[in-house]
């Protein structure tokens, strides 16, 4: 593979930069058919898009705002990571996976009626020498990218050359000019998402339809992957496959947990096997082309039936997500939902007998001794980012009544480590979560991965369906 992530964009020296003889030049950049010079239709978001860019320039008034979109990551040598532009530069733009990289959006918010444009990088075309000597951005490898006018077009934004921008820049006093370092602007971007407008919750609804086609295909792909020593990756494979052929990618890196790995929580190695009688825990999502994520997980019996301390385990965290779920309505504080799961598990784990404090004691602040076996939140905000609108004030996150159009999960769980003596040895390396996605309406929740078995019953009903 011949790539390069020179920040400069310089041709890596011996490998293209020749032939670069006049005969062949004149060769090279002739003999091509003509380039259409229609433009695109304006994206279905860039009008949502400006509505945000309105509230932002409002907010920041008599500022120039510089939000770039970042350029490629290293992965390794002249390898590079699958691009992907920042949140803040997508949500405003409405450009999502075919950003090109190192664009800036640039919202000058200095008068009335501000003004916006995108700088960008235009590809070297026929008509250039790094049409074929520059791997970054020469047409021969990157392909065409639409220039300035089917941007502008696409985005309803004006476009500039990315080349401009400095001089644009430069002739600006440093203190009217604010860019995504600055932390006020940071966190207003990510608390403008918390809640979703319609096109956001139609692509949330699309995401997680994504998701749970690919919760199918890792049902079908257990007899498989029960067959091979890493099948935990065969199941990783499944759910990617969907990914990449109803989305862009993955919104973060899958977890595929069979047997104790279950219960480590950021479990992505995926190298295990996966054998009768374990559960399969797995945290996937699906990522649009707009860069909306859903953030599912199930926890499967890969024999098709819970065992009777496996059930046990999951109709308590069940209990649990079903107690927040309970009492989820606008105005109803973020922080709650935690608290209500909490409570049962608790309750589970007194009694039990796994701690012996009374409920009053567990709950408080500084006893909650039944967090060695659920440690994480019940839930957190989803849309862009898997943990959405993560800069966001306290008191406008966790603090915060919820409002309609909030998308956030519900996931609760129980992890008891195979080597945990302070519980039976029946229940040792069970873990177990559900996660759902939600949205809150005007009355209370609409549960948006309600397609997916969530009652063990229904569990092995469906893995028997498949099977």
């Amino acid at each position: 593979m011949e790539r390069m992530t020179d920040k400069q964009q310089k041709p890596v020296s011996g490998r293209t930069t020749s032939p670069n003889s006049p005969e062949f030049m004149k060769f090279i950049s002739g003999g091509w058919a003509d380039e259409s010079d229609s433009l695109p239709s304006m994206n279905e978001a860039a009008g949502y898009a400006a509505k945000r860019r309105a509230v932002v320039a409002k907010e920041f008034s008599g500022k120039i705002l510089v939000i770039e979109a970042g350029g490629i990551i290293n992965r390794s040598n002249d390898t590079e990571f699958r691009y992907r532009p920042h949140t803040a530069f997508a949500h405003l733009t409405g450009w999502g996976a075919h950003t090109v990289p190192d664009s800036v959006l640039v919202i000058d918010a200095r008068a009335h009626a501000h003004h916006s444009q995108v700088f960008f990088r235009k590809t070297a075309g026929r008509e250039t020498e790094e049409f074929f000597t520059n791997s970054s951005i020469g047409e021969f490898w990157v392909g065409q990218r639409p220039g300035l006018a089917a941007v502008s077009a696409l985005l309803g934004i004006e476009t500039r050359d990315l080349s401009d921008l400095d001089n644009v820049l430069s002739e600006l006093p440093d203190e009217l000019v604010i860019r995504l370092d600055n932390l006020d602007l940071a966190q207003y971007l990510d608390e403008l998402r918390l809640v979703k407008d319609e096109y956001e919750i139609e692509q949330m609804r699309g995401a997680v339809a994504a998701s749970v086609e690919g919760f199918h295909d890792i049902l079908r792909a257990i007899p498989q992957a029960m067959k091979h020593e890493r099948g935990e990756r065969v199941i990783e494979a499944a759910f990617f496959a969907r990914a990449r052929l109803d989305g862009n990618d993955i919104g973060y890196e899958t977890i595929a947990a069979s047997g104790a790995h279950s219960c480590i929580l950021h479990w992505t190695q995926n190298d295990g096997s996966v054998k009768a009688g374990d559960l399969l825990l797995v945290d996937a999502g699906v990522e649009l082309e707009s860069l909306y994520t859903a953030d599912v997980t199930r926890t499967i019996p890969v024999s098709g039936h819970f065992s009777p301390a496996q059930r046990k385990v999951y109709e308590a965290v069940l209990e649990a997500a079903d107690a927040a779920f309970a009492i989820a309505k606008p105005g109803v504080l973020f922080k709650q939902l935690h608290e209500a799961a909490m409570e049962v598990i608790a309750k589970k784990m007194i009694g039990w007998g796994f701690i012996d404090i009374t409920l009053e004691e567990a709950l408080a602040g500084d006893r909650q001794l039944h967090r060695r076996w659920m440690v994480h939140g019940t839930s957190h905000h989803l849309g862009m980012d898997v943990h959405d609108c993560d800069k966001a004030r306290r008191e406008m996150y966790r603090e915060a009544p919820l409002r309609e159009g909030m998308v956030f999960t519900i996931e609760p769980g129980i992890y008891f480590q195979p080597d945990d003596l302070r519980v039976p040895e029946e229940f040792r390396g069970i873990g177990i979560r559900i996660e759902d996605d939600v949205l809150v309406t005007a009355t209370g929740l609409e549960n948006l991965t309600a397609a997916l078995p969530r009652h063990p019953d229904d569990v092995e009903a469906w893995i028997a369906s498949v099977g």
